[in-house]
This record gives structure tokens, sequence and C-alpha cells, in this order.
């Protein structure tokens, strides 16, 4: 059913649980992996001209943190990639790339008047990639995460 997995990190902890069930699920179909970080072209575009060029670098350092963390999940071989652009548009222009069957990808789960917010890159992904995305919802602090048996 899944025979490429795409996981888009940003390194946050929203994304931790959609790195474990993202392997979960790659183990469960034998589906090669993919792991995703994109540098967030408009953060580098607003800082200070004389700042770009290092937080650039910070930034792909950053990810590259990101993506080993993916691969510490796992003895599944990853596939990693870092890219610069807008995240939504990069992460479905890669799942193309790749022929992807899915693309996983934490939320942070909002509640009341805020969950009918619109700009969230999660909320882009799901309205415009061209594959299935599955999101993952964090936990509220202080629930215990069967996923990952511990307390968040």
């Amino acid at each position: 059913m899944f025979d490429t997995i795409v996981i888009a990190t940003d390194g946050s902890a929203s994304v931790r649980r959609a790195v474990t069930v993202a392997l979960d699920l790659a183990e469960r179909f034998d589906a090669d992996v993919h792991a995703l970080y994109v540098i967030d072209a408009g953060d580098v575009d607003t800082a200070p001209e004389r700042l770009r060029s290092e937080m650039r670098e910070a930034l792909t350092e950053r990810g590259e943190e990101a993506l080993a963390d993916v691969r510490a999940e796992t003895e599944r071989e990853v596939t990693i990639a870092v890219r610069e652009g807008r995240p939504a548009g990069e992460i479905s222009t890669y799942a193309r790339e790749v022929d992807a069957d899915i693309v996983a990808m934490g939320t942070r789960g909002r509640h009341g008047e805020n969950r009918f917010l619109i700009g969230s890159v999660a909320e882009r992904v799901v309205r415009t990639c061209p594959v299935p995305v599955l999101t993952v919802r964090q936990l509220e602090s202080g629930t215990v995460d069967p996923l990952l048996d511990e307390t968040t």
C-alpha cells in the first residue's frame, strides 16, 4: 500500500510523534523513507542582508540535526534532503519528485477559535499536496503519549 513515505520535519517537538507514526508505517509496509527539511526562504529573506548567509547556514545546520534525529529513530535506510523555499510548496514538490505514496508531518493541535485559523504549513500541505498527507497532532503537555510511551 505504501512504497515511499516522506517525513516532513522541522525538528520541533510537534514532529516527534509524526516521525514515530511514519516510521511504524514504513516498517509495516517495508516502505522507503525520505526525510525532508525545508529552510523557509521567507525567514531568510526578511533577515537583514548582512545576516542572511549566517542565518541560512544556521538553518541548514538545524535541518541536518532534525534529519539526523529521524535517522536515529530507525534502523531503516532514510534518504534525507534539505531544500530552501516556501515549506508547503517544497514539501509538495519533493513528494511528486520521489513519487511518494504519503507525506507524514506533525501539527500543533489547536483548540477553540484558533482551530479555524488558516496559515499553518500543515494545513497548506493538506490542501495542495498531490498525495495523501498524514498529520499527527502534538499532544497537550502532561498527556501520556501511547505512541512514545511517555508523558509529554
